[in-house]
């Protein structure tokens, strides 16, 4: 027995950036919506945090730039790739023409922005705390979950739709049966912050040695992000090597960091351990239960685009829920009714790790013939215009923007540039 019996439009599991705002753009046209976010407070370290530039739009034309201008950000201008000492290529974030570039904010910010925009709702609920446990099914389709809050509580919560937002290790997904395709990248992940000297820009760049490499991000408000890659299964054996030998790796791979690493990073508790993978879900929807995010396609973290497609799955999600609700053709949201919003996104986002595995195969070249020719292939992308024609497919793929989720003062202005 449950302590507590729920009834909802919409159940969202898990509250980042996807589940937020799609329950705040739910809300805001009349759908009852509970988010369910298993930890308790939004005061915990996120890697996620640059927004591409066409969200950026997107988010302003949803109404939220008074709040983004109000918290503060870090506009991020271009990214430039060095090779072995070398500068190879630039990408100039402000010649793509979307109106926006890259930025950088805070996602415990973001998330609390999209929260404090759907508490204006009265359909609006986001439970700190509160963890799914399982389905609830009945005749084949989802009807609902079993939740378990802080205090050891049980809720039953009946929705009409089921939606996993929670993640790359998604227990929603795991629970309807729905299997992942999962792609181990060659190497993973290890991130660490340093505070950003005044000189450094609102530039990213990678840096490359062989097969060794540091994407070095600014970051909002005054910090440095830094992500540098390690062979597959060899976090212990860093380990074993020692911290000193770890940051003289990170000196040697930029210089100008050498000093900033002796000063502020000083334990492997100063280190944050991302495992790399991606994670194909042929399969995204049940009658009942959809997954969104990282839930239902795991990207890499090149070129930063986990925010972006969860951002792009939350807005093109919620007119689909919304008409859905309104036919009222029975009890559950069906697979058919959310089935051409499944095609369009399983399209873009294959797309972009298809993208990404290309990336991630060039930068883990360590021999001496494939390191000059990718050298050479970057110098010569470099050079020509091709190359924003590239990166822009990836970076600034448009989407649409239902007219009904638009602000008031953008549905009276002339439309821009999200594809709609």
């Amino acid at each position: 027995m449950s302590d507590q019996t729920m009834q909802t439009d919409v159940l969202v599991v898990g509250g980042g950036p996807a589940g937020a705002l799609l329950g705040h753009l739910l809300a805001r046209r009349g759908i009852d919506v509970l988010v369910a976010e298993r930890q308790t407070s939004l005061e915990r370290e996120f890697r996620g945090e640059t927004i591409a530039a066409p969200s950026v739009v997107t988010l302003r034309r949803l109404g939220f730039g008074p709040a983004l201008d109000g918290h503060g950000y870090l506009p991020t201008e271009g990214v430039t790739m060095r090779m072995e000492g070398r500068r190879v290529m630039h990408v100039d974030y402000r010649r793509f023409g979307v109106g926006e570039v890259p930025i950088d904010i805070p996602q415990p910010a973001l998330i609390k922005i999209f929260i404090d925009a759907g508490q204006q709702h009265r359909g609006f609920d986001y439970q700190f705390g509160t963890t799914f446990t399982r389905l609830i099914e009945q005749d084949g389709a989802i009807r609902g979950a079993w939740l378990r809050r802080r205090d050891g509580s049980s809720v039953e919560v009946r929705a009409r739709l089921v939606v996993g937002a929670d993640g790359r290790f998604s227990k929603v997904r795991h629970a309807a049966g729905l299997t992942a395709d999962v792609q181990q990248m060659a190497r993973d992940f290890l991130s660490f912050r340093l505070p950003r000297p005044p000189q450094w820009g609102q530039q990213a760049e990678l840096v490359i040695n062989r097969d060794r490499h540091l994407v070095v991000l600014p970051t909002f408000p005054d910090s440095l992000r830094i992500g540098t890659n390690l062979p597959k299964r060899s976090l212990g054996a860093l380990r074993k090597a020692g911290f000193d030998a770890f940051r003289s790796v990170v000196a040697a791979l930029d210089p100008r960091l050498a000093p900033l690493v002796q000063q502020h990073l000083r334990t492997w508790d100063d280190t944050s351990f991302l495992e790399i993978f991606t994670a194909e879900v042929p399969q995204w929807s049940r009658d009942g239960l959809i997954l969104v995010g990282d839930a239902s396609h795991t990207c890499t973290p090149i070129l930063g685009q986990g925010v972006n497609v969860a951002i792009q799955d939350a807005v093109c999600l919620t007119p689909v829920i919304a008409a859905a609700l309104a036919a009222d053709r029975g009890p559950v949201v069906t697979a058919a009714d959310t089935a051409d919003f499944v095609t369009q996104r399983q399209r873009h986002k294959a797309f972009v790790t298809r993208f990404q595995r290309i990336q991630e195969s060039a930068l883990a070249q360590g021999g001496t013939v494939g390191v000059l020719l990718r050298r050479a292939r970057y110098r010569t992308l470099d050079v020509l215009p091709l190359k924003y024609r590239i990166f822009g497919s990836v970076l600034n793929a448009p989407h649409q923007i239902d007219p009904a989720d638009l602000a008031e003062d953008v549905r009276t202005g002339p439309a821009v540039g999200t594809g709609d």
